[in-house]
C-alpha cells in the first residue's frame, strides 16, 4: 500500500527552492557549463522514521570508484527536465518505479568542480518502496536502503580531511564511507529540515586510501 507524503515533508517543500539552499557545499558554484547531472534524493517509510537510497559503486569503475553516492547521472537530451533525468537514471540504476514517486522540490543547480558537472538535486518521496538491487550492474555494486536516524546519530558523523587542507562532513555506517558533494547534500538536506542532531565536528575522520586517487 502506497504511503502518503508525510505532512512535515509536505509544508517543507518550500525550502528547497531556496537561492541560499546550497551554500552548504564547499567549494560549489552557480552552474558554469553544458555538462548537466541530476540525481534523486528519495525518501520513504522505514521500520524507524524514514529511509533513504544510496547507491555504491563498483571498485573498478575508472571515475568514482566505490563511492557512495545518490542515483543519478548526466541529463539526456530525451529528458523533458532534470527531475525526469533523476528519476529515470533511479529507474535504470536501481529500478525504481518512477510513477511511485512524488516529487517535493528541487536544490538549486550547483557547479561541482570535482567532476565538472551543474548537478540538480531532486527531492522525492517513495511511497511504495520494496527491495532493490543494482539493475546497472556494469556501474552500480550495491544499493543501500539506510535509516535516516542511523546517518542522523551524532555517532556516526564526523569531518573527514583530506592531505590537500580540504575538509568536510562524513557520515561512517559500518563499511559505508559517505563523503563528498553526497554527504553535502545529506548534511545540508537535514539543516533544510530541521533534523539535524548535535554532533562533533572536530571529531575527525581519515578518507580511505581507495578514494585519495580522486580529484576533489
Amino acid at each position: 500500500m502506497s504511503s502518503p507524503v508525510p505532512a512535515e515533508l509536505e509544508s517543507a517543500q518550500s525550502r528547497f527552492a531556496r537561492p541560499d539552499a546550497l551554500e552548504f557545499i564547499k567549494g560549489a558554484r552557480a552552474p558554469q557549463g553544458t555538462r548537466r547531472a541530476a540525481v534523486l534524493i528519495l525518501l520513504s517509510a522505514g521500520i524507524e522514521g524514514y529511509d533513504l537510497v544510496l547507491i555504491e559503486k563498483r571498485p573498478d569503475l575508472r571515475s568514482h570508484a566505490g563511492q557512495v553516492a545518490f542515483p543519478g547521472g548526466g541529463i539526456e537530451s530525451t529528458d523533458v527536465d532534470p527531475v525526469a533525468a533523476a528519476l529515470r537514471e533511479a529507474n535504470e540504476e536501481v529500478g525504481v518505479d518512477p510513477a511511485t514517486v512524488t516529487v517535493l522540490g528541487v536544490l538549486p543547480v550547483a557547479h561541482i568542480p570535482r567532476s565538472g558537472f551543474d548537478v540538480t538535486s531532486v527531492v522525492g518521496w517513495w511511497g511504495d518502496p520494496e527491495p532493490l538491487a543494482p539493475v546497472d550492474v556494469g556501474e552500480i555494486a550495491a544499493v543501500h536502503q539506510v535509516s535516516v536516524a542511523s546517518l542522523l546519530d551524532p555517532a556516526n558523523r564526523g569531518t573527514w580531511v583530506h592531505p590537500s587542507g580540504f575538509s568536510g562532513p562524513v557520515f561512517l555506517l559500518g563499511d559505508l564511507y559517505i563523503w563528498g558533494f553526497t554527504a553535502y547534500l545529506l548534511d545540508g538536506m537535514f539543516d533544510l529540515l530541521g533534523w539535524t542532531l548535535p554532533w562533533d565536528v572536530t571529531r575527525t575522520s581519515e578518507i580511505p586510501p581507495r578514494f585519495l586517487s580522486e580529484r576533489l
